[in-house]
C-alpha cells in the first residue's frame, strides 16, 4: 500500500511537529510547578482551592472526545484539526498570560477580592477548556499525518518531547524567576514585576511553539478519511463488558491507583521545599528540569532494553517503574519528616527514573488490555481513567496536606511527610492490583489489539 504524500511524514517534519508538546511540557511547568508553589508556599493561600483550579484542565478533559467528533465530521474554514488546535492553544496562551497578572496583583499586596480570584478562576478554566479542545484534534492531527507505518514512531517523538519540556521550562522559568529581594509582600523573594514578566514571556513563547509547530501539517479542504465500520454497540454494553472481566477489573484498579497516587505529589512537591527547607522559588522550579530529563533517561533506555530482552514485558516494567516510585515517596517522607534536606535531589532523580518507566509499561498494558473490534472504546475508557484520575491526585495531594496540617499543627514536615507515606501506600495497592493482571490471558481470550496500539500512547500525552 502506497502512503499518500500528506502521509509520509519525514524525521524533521515529526520533529517539528513534536515542538507543540515541548511547549505542553512548560505549560504544565508552569501551572503545576511555578504558579502552585508561589500561590501556596510564597502567598500563604491554602493548597485546597490551589489544588482544585489546576485540576480542572482533568476533569474538564471529556469535552476533547466532543472537539475530536467534532473535527471528525465538520470542517472549519476548510481544516478539520487546526481550528480546534489552534483555538485550544489561544485559549491556553490567553489564560497564562491573565494568570500572571492576576498573580503579580496579589504579589503587589492587592487584596485578593472575589474578582480576582473570579479572574484567576477564568484564567484557569479557559486553560483546561483550551488544553480540552486542542489535545485530542492534535493527536488526531498526528494520526493523520502518519502513515500507519509511522505513528509508532511519531507519538514516541512527541512523548520525548513532552518530557523535554518539563526540563527546558523548569529551566527557563528558574533563570527568570532569580531572587532579587524586592518583594512587594513580606518573605517574598522575587519582584511582582519579576512575577508577571515570567507569565507573559512563557506565553509568547508557548504561543509561538504550537502556532509553528503544527503550521502547514494540515492540507486546507482535505477530504475525510472514512473511518472502519465496526458492529453496532452501546457504550454502556461495553463498559459492562470491561468491568465483567476480571483482568479489565483488575487492571482499571491498577490504573486509577498508581495514576491517583503517583501525581498526588505534583502540586506539593515544590511547596514542600520551601514550607520545610526554606528553598526559594528559583531553586524549585528547576525540580521539573531534574525529573523531567531523568524520565527521558528512563524512557528511552528501557524502550531500547525491552527491545532487546523480551522478558521486560510491560508487566514486568510497569512493576519496576511503580517499585522505584514507592522508594520515591518514602525517600521524600523521611526527608521531611527527618529534616534531611540532601533526600531531596536523590528523590527528585528517583522519581523521573520511577515515572519514565512505569509510562513506557503502563502505556504498553493499556494497548495490550484493549481488545479486537472494540479498541477505541476501551481505549477512550482507558485514557479517561489515566485522565480523571490524576486530576483526583494532583487536587488530592492539596486536600490530604491541608487535612494533615489541620490534625498536626502548623508545623509543615510531619504533614508532608505524612501525605508521602500514604502516597508510597496508594502505590504499594496499585502494585497488588497489577500483579492480578495478566495481560497474556486476557489477549487469548479478547484477541490481540494493534490497530488503537499508537492512539492510547497518543492518548496519554496531553
Amino acid at each position: 500500500m502506497n502512503d499518500s504524500p500528506e502521509q509520509n511524514l519525514s524525521v524533521g517534519r515529526n520533529l517539528k511537529i513534536g515542538l507543540f508538546h515541548l511547549g505542553s511540557g512548560m505549560a504544565d511547568v508552569i501551572s503545576t510547578g511555578v504558579w502552585n508553589r508561589v500561590m501556596i508556599s510564597d502567598l500563604g493561600f491554602s493548597a485546597t482551592p490551589i489544588g482544585l483550579l489546576v485540576s480542572l484542565r482533568y476533569f474538564l478533559a471529556p469535552l476533547g472526545v466532543w472537539a475530536g467528533r467534532m473535527s471528525d465530521r465538520h470542517q472549519i474554514g476548510g481544516y478539520r484539526r487546526l481550528f480546534w488546535v489552534w483555538l485550544g492553544r489561544a485559549m491556553m496562551a490567553v489564560s497564562i498570560a491573565l494568570l500572571g497578572l492576576m498573580t503579580a496583583h496579589i504579589a503587589r499586596g492587592g487584596d485578593a477580592t472575589p474578582a480576582v480570584w473570579l479572574g484567576i478562576t477564568a484564567a484557569l478554566l479557559l486553560f483546561s477548556l483550551g488544553n480540552a479542545f486542542s489535545g485530542s484534534t492534535f493527536l488526531a492531527l498526528i494520526y493523520d499525518r502518519a502513515a500507519p507505518g509511522q505513528r509508532g514512531r511519531a507519538v514516541g517523538i512527541v512523548w520525548t518531547f513532552l518530557l523535554l519540556g518539563f526540563t527546558v521550562g523548569g529551566v527557563l522559568f528558574g533563570l527568570l524567576l532569580p531572587s532579587d529581594g524586592e518583594g512587594g509582600t513580606p518573605g517574598l523573594d522575587f519582584s511582582p514585576e519579576t512575577l508577571q514578566n515570567l507569565f507573559l514571556i512563557g506565553a509568547l513563547v508557548m504561543g509561538s511553539l504550537w502556532l509553528f509547530s503544527v503550521l502547514g501539517e494540515e492540507r486546507r479542504a482535505s477530504r475525510p478519511q472514512n473511518a472502519a465500520e465496526a458492529p453496532p454497540s452501546s457504550l454502556k454494553d461495553d463498559l459492562k463488558l470491561a468491568w465483567n472481566n476480571s483482568q479489565t477489573r483488575f487492571f482499571f484498579w491498577y490504573l486509577a491507583l498508581s495514576m491517583i497516587f503517583a501525581f498526588s505529589q505534583d502540586l506539593i512537591l515544590e511547596p514542600f521545599a520551601g514550607d520545610v527547607f526554606g528553598m526559594e522559588a528559583r531553586m524549585t522550579t528547576r525540580f521539573a528540569a531534574y525529573w523531567g530529563s531523568m524520565a527521558i533517561l528512563g524512557t528511552l533506555v528501557f524502550l531500547w532494553l525491552s527491545r532487546r530482552y523480551k522478558r521486560l514485558t510491560n508487566t514486568v516494567m510497569s512493576c519496576i517503574g511503580v517499585g522505584v516510585l514507592v522508594v520515591t515517596f518514602v525517600l521524600f517522607a523521611v526527608s521531611s519528616l527527618a529534616g534531611v534536606r540532601g533526600l531531596v535531589t536523590p528523590g527528585l532523580i528517583l522519581l523521573g527514573i520511577g515515572l519514565g518507566v512505569w509510562n513506557v509499561g503502563t502505556l504498553g498494558l493499556m494497548m495490550e488490555m484493549s481488545p479486537f473490534g472494540r479498541a477505541g472504546t476501551f481505549l477512550g475508557f482507558w485514557t479517561l481513567v489515566v485522565t480523571l484520575a490524576r486530576g483526583i491526585g494532583v487536587s488530592g495531594g492539596g486536600i490530604a496536606r491541608d487535612v494533615a496540617l489541620a490534625v498536626l499543627g502548623t508545623d509543615h514536615a510531619p504533614a508532608y511527610g505524612m501525605v508521602f507515606l500514604l502516597g508510597a501506600a496508594g502505590l504499594g495497592a496499585a502494585l497488588w492490583a497489577l500483579s492480578h493482571v495478566n495481560a497474556g490471558a486476557f489477549q487469548t481470550e479478547a484477541g490481540e489489539s494493534e490497530s488503537g496500539a499508537e492512539q492510547v500512547f497518543a492518548g496519554a500525552l496531553d
